[in-house]
């Protein structure tokens, strides 16, 4: 149980760091929403492979991911965080 949560936290940074590194732009984050992105981004790279390629490996559509799709994930995820603050800090100047 210890060793899955530490393996989902280094995975989470390792994606985190790479979706950082890929995707241009600032991003006012530090290591723990980093390793948040990359953990979201398991869960998303995760829900993607159930979709597109049907595999239920017993435990349904949520599930974490391999770092591939974790990468995947989280850089899906950036860019909707992007999409999500930049709309609201329009709004916010109104």
């Amino acid at each position: 149980m210890l060793a899955t949560i530490l393996v989902l936290l280094l995975i989470g940074l390792i994606a985190g760091f790479v979706a950082r590194a890929v995707v241009p732009g600032p991003d006012p984050m530090g290591v723990a929403g980093t390793i948040v992105l990359g953990i979201v981004g398991s869960f998303i790279g995760g829900f993607l492979g159930y979709v597109l390629f049907n595999k239920d490996f017993g435990e349904g559509a949520l599930q974490p991911s391999g770092i591939i799709g974790s990468i995947v994930g989280a850089v899906i995820a950036l860019l909707v965080y992007r999409l999500v603050s930049r709309r609201g800090a329009g709004r916010a100047r109104l």
